[in-house]
């Protein structure tokens, strides 16, 4: 019943912007802070940015900070993160899920975004 479909991903090159988008269904999203996540070949998936279930505060990774931006919309049941500025080493599966790692979901199959020129 529960359901992260993430899209939004692509081929850009270094410097553009992407805009991901994480659907959920069939749990009371509103009330659950969320978090993308991705995952570089050979690499362990990593923590890249969350939100509070009221959408108010974010945490963000070093490596993106200042550059990505996360948002929720609790009436969609929709929760976005902006890239701005990629650069080659953000290429990566992205995924989302609830940020209380406890209490995770099946992860879905992610979106893939690749920056290269």
């Amino acid at each position: 019943q529960v359901q992260l479909v993430e899209s939004g991903g692509g081929l850009v090159q270094p410097g553009g912007s992407l805009r991901l988008s994480c659907t959920a269904s069939g749990f009371t999203f509103s009330t659950y802070a969320m978090a993308w996540y991705r995952q570089a070949p050979g690499k362990e998936r990593e923590l890249v940015a969350s939100i509070s279930s009221p959408g108010l505060d974010t945490i963000y990774a070093d490596s993106v900070k200042g550059r990505f931006t996360i948002s929720k919309d609790n009436v969609q049941g929709v929760v976005y993160l902006q890239m701005n500025s990629l650069k080659p080493e953000d290429t990566a599966v992205y995924y989302c899920n609830r940020r209380r790692t406890t209490m995770q979901y099946s992860w879905g199959q992610g979106t893939l975004v690749t920056v290269s020129s």
